[in-house]
């Protein structure tokens, strides 16, 4: 049967051009006051010179106040000096600047640390140590700003596999942690907690920012299949069959139906579990819209708006992230089962046609209202089997993450999640809880509530249909068009059985990442990866 095949392992093969180092090595650096040479330049993050005159030799601190008077901005912008005494000579500080509690956030430490690594890379340094000094205001800025100096190190897979003499920026990075109030051992397990987890932003950029052809659905697969071998502690169940899409999964088959004649972009379900030792005390169940392409079906989108439609599989990219992450850190008591939903939504003669008539794995008949709303149809199914696995879990949360709306872009712009809970999710405050995380660690999100119009707006008024999956106008040019789409994945999987009212009520969010996931020609961001962790992964590991 179908729901035994994830328990299956798969015995995998390597492909000589993975490139399995994923990250330089990353130390843990417990004195300043002398050079090393280790090391090549030191990156200094702090709000206030006060904090780190402790730590650096006494003409470090002289060298930098002597900048504080010839330089009004000197709190606004990284100050390069020559010292004899910071390893390389070379050392740059980058200020956070001082905060309006209104309303800065702890981002100001991903800007400093991001702008303080590019300089060092800029002047050519290949092993940088970063010099972490927080902040009272701001628990977690030690983790916020290691991510963001880990981030400056990636190097795109395609410019790792076409050039190999690019394929890293740095050999090593060192890291000195600043005074905290956590224990002596803190220091260490945020820096191996660290790792994984740019570790598994790595794996979510590659698959995320690769062009439509390197990460067409079977290749994603293979990349995968590399990934996660067989010490990894990830099973994993692959299907490509059409017939078993059509029966098991048909939303997903309907969208597919235009790529099955192409074979090198014929869609792929990957199926992912972890398990970690100990009584399972709370289960994640998620689904990532894996759209390696959008072209908006016989919708087609013109006027240029199919740029970054590559990006549409971020959602899939970042349930792979997250997985690397869990393989490396293994929580104990903790369970969660993947679905990376990938396909392209290609428009030629086989593709699925506005007005056409489908029926979802839950039962739902649904009319198609716009061959550009493929995301939620690629998912519903998916999200329908993890809800029928939800009923037997411990403590289970539903997720679904996607690109899925520009509206959720407009309304809160490119730096913000929209997050969306359903009733049961409510109570449980899922949607307020990840805002509180994603404030901590810089990965923040902005709660919407789906409400009575979403349902109403989704109702087919025909006699044919159950439901619509879309209008025919863009999301950007609807009320609403953001919420809507949520209510339609609730219905459509068949959740919407599992309210509050019900016997078994099933706790639900839905992630837009639309605006947070990024667009060309930058990379993508990996959100909401950090927060995701945050919540489910830290405290289990720190």
């Amino acid at each position: 049967m179908f729901q035994r095949l994830l328990l299956q392992p798969q015995r995998l093969s390597y492909s000589s051009i993975f490139y399995r180092r994923f990250l330089t090595d990353v130390n843990l650096v417990k004195n300043l006051s002398s050079p090393t040479k280790d090391y090549d330049a030191l990156v200094i993050v702090a709000t206030e010179l006060d904090q780190i005159k402790d730590h650096v030799h006494s003409s470090v601190t002289k060298d930098l106040q002597t900048f504080t008077e010839l330089n009004k901005n000197f709190d606004k912008e990284p100050t390069l000096l020559i010292n004899d005494n910071v390893p390389g000579k070379r050392l740059i500080y980058s200020p956070t600047g001082k905060f309006n509690r209104d309303y800065d956030d702890v981002r100001r430490f991903t800007d400093a640390a991001s702008s303080g690594m590019k300089k060092a890379l800029s002047l050519g340094a290949k092993a940088p140590l970063i010099a972490s000094f927080g902040s009272k205001l701001y628990q977690q800025a030690h983790l916020v700003s290691l991510l963001s100096a880990l981030e400056t190190t990636y190097v795109p897979l395609q410019v790792r596999e076409h050039k190999p003499d690019k394929k890293t920026k740095v050999e090593r990075l060192g890291v000195f942690i600043g005074p905290t109030s956590f224990d002596s051992s803190y220091s260490e397990k945020l820096v191996n907690y660290v790792r994984a987890v740019e570790m598994g932003r790595f794996v979510a950029r590659d698959i995320g920012g690769a062009d439509p052809e390197r990460m067409a659905p079977p290749r994603a697969a293979e990349y995968v299949q590399n990934l996660f071998n067989e010490s990894s502690g990830i099973k994993m169940n692959i299907i490509k069959d059409k017939e078993e899409f059509e029966k098991n999964f048909p939303l997903f088959a309907a969208v597919n139906r235009a790529s099955i004649n192409v074979e090198r972009h014929q869609g792929r379900l990957i199926f992912l579990e972890y398990q970690g030792q100990g009584d399972i005390n709370s289960t994640l169940l998620v689904v990532g819209k894996g759209v390696t392409y959008d072209t908006g079906g016989l919708d087609i989108k013109t006027g240029g708006n199919m740029v970054s439609m590559s990006y549409d599989k971020c959602g899939a990219a970042d349930v792979a992230g997250f997985f690397k992450i869990l393989s490396e850190l293994k929580p104990k008591q903790f369970k969660a089962i993947g679905v990376m939903a990938l396909t392209r939504n290609n428009c030629g003669e086989e593709s699925y046609a506005t007005d056409e008539i489908l029926k979802s794995r839950a039962g739902v008949s649904i009319r198609v209202g716009n061959t550009d709303a493929e995301g939620r149809l690629v998912m519903a199914d998916s999200l329908c089997y993890m809800k029928e696995l939800a009923l037997k879990e411990i403590n289970p949360q539903l997720f679904t993450i996607a690109t899925l709306t520009g509206h959720a872009a407009r309304t809160y712009g490119d730096k913000y999640t929209a997050v969306m809970d359903n009733g049961p999710a409510r109570d449980n405050k899922i949607a307020q809880k990840l805002q509180e995380i994603g404030e901590e660690v810089g990965d923040p999100f902005e709660v919407s509530t789906v409400r009575r119009e979403d349902y109403d707006f989704i109702k087919d008024k025909s006699e044919v249909a159950d439901i619509l999956q879309c209008n025919s106008k863009s999301s950007k040019a609807t009320s609403r068009g953001h919420q809507y789409p949520a209510a339609f994945l609730t219905r459509a999987s068949g959740l919407d059985k599992h309210g509050r009212d019900s016997e078994k009520p099933l706790s639900y969010t839905h992630l837009d990442i639309a605006g947070s996931a990024g667009t060309l020609p930058d990379m993508p961001t990996a959100r909401p990866i950090p927060a995701l962790c945050q919540m489910f992964v830290a405290n289990r590991v720190l």
